[in-house]
């Protein structure tokens, strides 16, 4: 009977064995994750479950029941240290090795973090990636304290803004010009600056850190323009890096994330990627997205086809960030925009930024406007751009740009 095995039991590793169950698939499936608890969402790590307004089963993707009752075996607490190609079998972190048909590596993305000579190691320096992150930075999180953000790109613009509705003291370096400077335009740093600021955020842009202070745990910081901070943690933000080096001691073929084809299959036939650690293809260019939604599209296409199918993955971007009171919600990729138009709203903190290349939309930045969002994704999902002139009228009546 045929064997499939996932490595990774995050997102993309529990859509994928579960997408394979309901193919209806017969084969023996076993699902391999190195923590200690079920695949969980992570996105509300640095949100609702930071705030304490989650528990940690509702983080479960599904109930823990679900995988034996639907004959799947989910070995927990256990890293995969080796494949072997040729014999195709993987070595378990307890020596044991398992025969596998199929594989599938959906081994998601490691935190970057900071060198030791800079003071990454110290006691009191946290990164948000994973449960064990959101549950050791959870106790500092108390009012009064000193929190040192490092990093403004989505998850440290998270942090700082559960620090501030928590009470703490809070600021925010960016070695950039501006936050987000590498996922959005200025427009959006802009309403995410005021935003912050308006909460009591000290952001400081174009400010590096130069090195933590403190013998064991961290007691202050040494910015780059030479500033001394006194902080009581710090928290790092500064992006992530595909998990690839079981791969690559494989021989698999890597690029920016495990490199993929339009069916999620690796160089090798047998081997498939999906999710944080796999590119993929984009109208014509070599991407590695980072979301949800592609961890569960893209697995699911990966499924299909493992399952004897013949389905190409076609990603169809977007992502989510809650900050404060403000939902956004971004459809399409911004790559190559020449243009930003800005529709506002009918209240202050209404807005939504329309990525242009020319004439033709990329990309959508909706703030508190879900119902752009939803215009903005399925125009670009159909191809469609309306005329920047038109997508700036406040007399537009925006539903009706879907129209045939």
């Amino acid at each position: 009977m045929t064997h499939v095995i996932v490595v990774g039991a995050g997102q993309a590793g529990a859509s994928l064995v579960a997408k394979l169950r309901a193919t209806g698939f017969e084969g023996d499936i076993t699902l391999i994750g190195a923590e200690k608890v079920p695949p969980y969402q992570r996105p509300p790590l640095s949100k609702a479950y930071l705030l304490g307004k989650l528990a940690e089963e509702r983080l479960y993707l599904r109930p823990a029941a679900f995988y034996a009752d639907h004959n799947i075996a989910l070995r927990l607490d256990t890293r995969v240290t080796g494949i072997d190609r040729a014999a195709q079998t993987v070595v378990l972190s307890d020596g044991e090795t398992l025969h596998y048909d199929e594989l599938a590596l959906t081994t998601g993305a490691h935190p970057r973090t900071l060198p030791a000579a800079v003071g990454g190691m110290l006691d009191g320096v946290f990164a948000v990636r994973d449960l064990s992150d959101a549950d050791a930075m959870s106790p500092a999180f108390t009012p009064g304290k000193r929190v040192l953000i490092i990093g403004g790109g989505y998850i440290g613009l998270e942090a700082a803004a559960v620090a501030s509705k928590l009470g703490l003291e809070v600021t925010l370096v960016e070695m950039a010009d501006r936050i987000l400077q590498r996922v959005a335009a200025p427009e959006t740093s802009d309403y995410f600056r005021a935003l912050h600021q308006s909460h009591g955020v000290d952001i400081r842009e174009g400010v590096g850190l130069d090195r933590l202070l403190g013998d064991d745990h961290v007691t202050g910081a040494v910015l780059t323009d030479g500033t001394t901070l006194d902080v009581d943690f710090a928290v790092v933000g500064v992006g992530i890096t595909p998990a690839t080096i079981l791969a690559e001691s494989a021989g698999i073929a890597v690029d920016n994330g495990i490199t993929t084809d339009s069916h999620g299959r690796t160089s090798d036939p047998h081997i498939w990627a999906a999710g944080d650690c796999a590119s993929c293809q984009f109208h014509g260019q070599t991407i590695r997205l980072e979301s949800v939604g592609n961890a569960i599209d893209q697995s699911e296409v990966v499924a299909l086809n493992i399952a004897g199918g013949d389905t190409p993955y076609t990603p169809k971007p977007w992502f989510w960030s809650d900050q404060y009171d403000c939902k956004l919600q971004i459809a399409g990729l911004n790559i190559g925009y020449t243009d930003v138009y800005v529709r506002k709203g009918d209240a202050p903190d209404v807005q939504s930024n329309w990525y242009y290349n020319g004439a033709t939309l990329l990309a959508v930045d909706a703030m508190n406007d879900p119902r752009n969002y939803m215009i903005g994704k399925r125009l670009i999902e159909a191809g469609r751009s309306p005329d920047p002139a038109v997508i700036t009228d406040p007399a537009t009546d925006m539903k009706a740009l879907l129209k045939p």
